[in-house]
């Protein structure tokens, strides 16, 4: 993803922003339409047409795009790194311990700090202050060289490095709020066993299966980021009269909420489907299927498929655009690090409320959704949602207006008056 970018990112383009944005959302959607086609079209090949036909169609589209990829190869942009980004990281923490103990000086003066050559930053920011003590030259006959590099980069950092890490900083905690949706989202483990005992019928000799539901998330995510980008956003400024465009933590707490909302609509739901399977008689019956359509847990996968690409995809051009230009594999990659954490959270909070649950009697969930409480459960996943979103407010007014709204606000000002929904 970073790489793609990077063949994109023309800072002087007046219409950088737009296309930043852009290239992440349609990203987002061709991932989400490849998966999208390996659950159904790959799979009916291997169930009608043999495992052989079904493993050698995505054989052939691999090759085909690894030379298509390596042909086009001569005119890709490629920054070169110069060192390694990690161990750089790395060093500023390891550089700031060792000279806890030095004062920074009150007047802060390009003279005190060590400057990278040819860098435009000539004094690091006063948020994070203790960071700064990796960056002060303390005796410029010991800590330098001839040349002017740094003789030990564990104990003399540049004020570039120490802004890369106190910019990795200042964007996790936003980050964070992300994991809370996917969380959301690997519930749909409990979707497959819910829609497994309710009807499953769109007509009488048409059944879904049950584990297939899932592709109306992935659905709701294709069709929804082209309708944003090439409908909603041209229909509300042409309504408005000049461009419109939401703001990145704007879109990131709109799909915060799409998430919370998918897990009260999925109470509600389990609610409505245990009464009717106790009032049939089927608390014994697990496996029984209740007089109730399975289409209604729809709400759960088009909400999940809203929050994904407002959140996932605000959150990736967040990152992108907040953190320096060294740092995009960084910034492309934090949010599938937050996908991982989530997993493992996920886990966390369904053995903890099994184990608390259970001592009572039946688990909430339990294996038998009849008897089990899955309302309370996710009830229980829409209260954490909530109490994120307020961690995300409060987080949003920390950080203050995003570099990557206030560029786009210089660019548009070059060619007239719009319309922006404010993040700060």
């Amino acid at each position: 993803m970073a790489f793609g970018a990077d063949q994109l990112d023309k800072r002087n383009n007046p219409e950088n922003t737009k296309t930043l944005q852009s290239f992440f959302g349609w990203y987002y959607a061709t991932i989400t339409f490849s998966a999208l086609i390996a659950v159904t079209l790959i799979v009916y090949v291997q169930d009608n047409l043999g495992w052989g036909m079904g493993f050698g169609i995505p054989v052939m589209l691999m090759f085909g795009s690894a030379v298509s990829f390596f042909l086009a190869s001569s005119f890709y942009i490629k920054l070169k790194a110069k060192t390694s980004l990690l161990t750089g990281l790395a060093q500023v923490i390891v550089a700031s311990f060792r000279n806890r103990h030095i004062e920074l000086p009150s007047h802060a003066t390009n003279e005190v700090y060590h400057i990278r050559k040819g860098s435009m930053l000539q004094v690091p920011s006063e948020k994070l202050r203790f960071l700064n003590k990796a960056c002060v030259i303390k005796d410029p006959q010991e800590d330098l060289t001839s040349n002017g590099d740094a003789s030990n980069p564990w104990s003399l950092c540049t004020v570039d490095q120490v802004e890369d890490l106190k910019a990795l900083i200042r964007v996790m905690p936003l980050c964070s709020a992300g994991i809370m949706m996917s969380v959301n989202v690997y519930q749909g483990s409990f979707m497959v066993i819910q829609a497994g005992t309710m009807d499953r019928h769109v007509t009488p000799n048409f059944e879904i299966p049950a584990g297939s539901f899932s592709m109306f998330m992935m659905i709701t995510i294709v069709v929804w980021i082209p309708f944003y980008d090439r409908i909603a956003l041209p229909l509300a400024s042409k309504i408005k009269g000049k461009p419109v465009r939401l703001g990145l933590k704007q879109r990131m707490g709109i799909g915060l909420l799409c998430s919370g909302a998918s897990m009260v609509a999925s109470a509600i739901i389990e609610y409505t489907r245990r009464k009717i399977a106790i009032e049939e008689g089927l608390s014994d019956k697990p496996a029984a299927v209740v007089h109730m359509s399975a289409l209604w847990i729809l709400p759960f996968y088009i909400l999940g498929g809203l929050a994904e690409p407002f959140n996932g995809i605000g959150q990736i051009e967040f990152c992108y655009s907040e953190l320096p230009k060294t740092m995009s594999t960084i910034a492309a990659n934090i949010y599938v690090f937050g996908t991982f954490i989530s997993n493992l959270l996920a886990s966390f909070i369904t053995s903890m409320v099994d184990n608390v649950t259970k001592r009572g009697g039946e688990s909430w969930i339990s294996s038998n959704m009849n008897k089990g409480h899955y309302d309370y459960y996710y009830c229980l996943l829409a209260g954490l949602s909530m109490l994120n979103f307020i961690y995300f407010l409060a987080c949003c007014k920390a950080y203050g207006p995003c570099h990557g709204d206030n560029k786009n606000q210089a660019e548009k000002s070059k060619k007239g008056d719009y319309e922006s929904i404010d993040d700060s």
